[in-house]
This record gives C-alpha cells, structure tokens and sequence, in this order.
C-alpha cells in the first residue's frame, strides 16, 4: 500500500512538473512571438524612413547630375573662348558663358541614415546586406559633400571675386527684371578680353572644371548605391 501510494505521489509530482515546465515554454513562445512582432514593427519603421530618406537623395542627385552636366558643357565653351584668338566683340551667350557661376549646391539628407547608424536601431535591421549597405553610406555622403564643399570654395572665393574685378554689376544681373537705364550710369564698363586673360581665372575656371567632373562621377556613383539601397529596403517592405 505504501509503495503504491509513493508510487501516485511521484506520478503526480512528475505530472504537475511536466505541466509546469510546459506552462513555461508555452508563456515564453508567446512571449519571444511577441517581442518577434514588435521587433518587426520597429524594422519595417526604421525601413520606412530609410526609405524616404534615399528616395528624395535620388531626386535631389537626380538634379545635380544635370546641374553639373550643364556646368562642365558651359564651362568648357568659355576655356574653348580661352584657347582660340580672343574676339574684339563678344556675343551675349559668350558673356553669359564667361561669367557663368550658376553655383547651385546639394544638401542630401543623412538624418534617417545617422540615426540608425548611431543608435541601437541598427540592431532591428536582420539584411546584413543592408547592414552593410548602411553602414558605408555616411562615408559616401561625406565624401560626396566634401566635394560639393571644394566647388563651393572656387566659385565663392577665387572666381566671382575674378569676375568682379573686369565685370561690372549691370552685365552680371542682366538676366534680371531690373530697370537698367537707371543703373546704367553708375556701372563701370566691362572688360571680358582682360578678365579672360587674368591668370586667376583662368586657374580658378580649371580647377572649377576637374572639380565639377569629380563630382558628376561622384554623383553618378552615389546615386547608383543609393538605388541599390533603395530597392533592397522595397524588398524588406514587402515581405
């Protein structure tokens, strides 16, 4: 009768233990489903920006290859002015091509991108494709804007300060819709013969030149891996 009462009791506890430990297991599935869940909804957000983010980096590159597409063409008709005998009389699209600064600089955006590179949401991201992807994309921004920063100095610093010397203010805002007779009297005259001559310059329209070629690889390089970017998180969103 003991042995066989023993005998229940041990069935028993083995029984209410075996119920526990499954109670456990079944609490921490649904909880490790859960934590999966949220994990997922913090992913597909910090995608969601991402996406965003790259998508109007894409329109903003968009427009600055064409913006320096436009810049080397315009910039290598004045050096070609430059090389060939110097006209005693300039045509008004020659003008508009020796004084063309037409500086238009892109900012992209790298908030979204910091911040997961920054902060522990980069531990959301399960791609280690994309994980690498994101990783190296501020130093493609750095890059390109570190650039953009040279370009920016040549124009601010040596060559409208060129211009300016042969150049008087009337000819520079003639695009504008200014009442010119007025200004007309007060405008020393230009001199494009000797601002094409000067040495700053003519160094200053160079260097602007290489640099804006640079920068037109550049952007045609970053705009390629921020497409890839891009459709690797579409990918992401739609699964």
């Amino acid at each position: 009768m003991i042995s066989g009462k023993l005998r229940s009791y041990i069935v028993y506890a083995i029984g209410e233990i075996l119920l526990i430990v499954i109670g456990v297991l079944i609490a921490w599935k649904i909880n490790n489903l859960n934590e999966l869940r949220k994990n997922r909804i913090v992913e597909l957000k910090i995608y969601q920006s991402l996406s965003e983010e790259l998508n109007s980096n894409l329109v903003l590159l968009d427009a600055s290859i064409a913006n320096y597409t436009e810049s080397v063409k315009a910039i290598e008709g004045t050096i070609a002015i430059v090389m060939d005998e110097l006209p005693s009389q300039y045509t008004e699209a020659q003008k508009s091509n020796i004084i063309f600064v037409n500086y238009q600089p892109t900012q992209l955006h790298n908030e979204a991108i910091n911040s997961v590179n920054t902060t522990n949401k980069f531990e959301f991201i399960e791609s280690v494709l994309l994980k690498d992807l994101i990783a190296a994309y501020p130093n493609e921004l750095d890059n390109f804007q570190n650039q953009e920063s040279k370009i920016e100095n040549i124009v601010i610093n040596r060559l409208q300060p060129a211009i300016e010397n042969y150049i008087s203010l009337i000819d520079m805002l003639k695009k504008r819709e200014f009442k010119f007779n007025c200004f007309k009297t007060f405008s020393t005259e230009s001199n494009y013969t000797q601002l094409l001559k000067s040495r700053e310059y003519q160094n200053s329209l160079v260097d602007r030149l290489l640099q804006t070629e640079i920068q037109l690889t550049n952007a045609k390089s970053l705009r390629n891996k921020t497409e890839i970017i891009a459709f690797q998180l579409n990918k992401e969103l739609k699964n």
